[in-house]
């Protein structure tokens, strides 16, 4: 089981060795878009809409490798001082009762906006923007998907920690 988790991993690995390149090319895009607005007076809604769209999918596509890394958020006055075991125990409801339902609902009701917008080659949000407003949309299954593996990992990890040594 430990083999199969560890091939989960190697997904947002994968995912989040890619997407991190995106915060390097928003924040030099915006460097640009500063230097184009107050040196020479140009500004363009398709450019400012290609940081939102890199910015959308750093958090949607890097949720995964983050989940991965430990990297989210945790508040931990209660769950500091436990056991490894009750680590597990509070980490298996967390996956099983909350994270795990809530991403497939997300999943199941984005879809049909998902699907409509790449039947029509959604276009832009704003007028001159990114004629791909159905490649945004997308990133709401992909953050699904993303997490779910690795929510799917975590819990068999978690379990093969329950069943290990105090």
């Amino acid at each position: 089981m430990e083999r199969f988790a560890d091939r989960l991993d190697q997904i947002n690995r994968a995912v989040g060795g890619v997407v991190m390149w995106t915060a390097l090319a928003m924040v030099l895009l915006q460097f640009g878009i500063v230097l184009l607005r107050y040196v020479f007076g140009y500004t363009s809604i398709f450019i400012n809409e290609t940081v939102l769209y890199l910015h959308a999918s750093l958090f949607m596509l890097g949720a995964g490798y983050t989940l991965l890394m430990n990297g989210h958020v945790r508040v931990d006055i209660f769950y500091a001082p436990l056991s490894a075991r009750k680590k597990a125990m509070v980490d298996i409801f967390g996956h099983l009762c909350l994270m795990l339902p809530s991403l497939a609902i997300l999943l199941y009701y984005s879809w049909p906006s998902v699907r409509r917008a790449w039947a029509i080659l959604e276009g832009p949000i704003s007028v001159g923007g990114v004629p791909a407003s159905f490649l945004l949309k997308s990133l709401i299954p992909a953050f699904c998907v993303l997490l779910l593996i690795q929510g799917l990992s975590a819990l068999i990890r978690d379990v093969i920690r329950l069943g290990g040594p105090e």
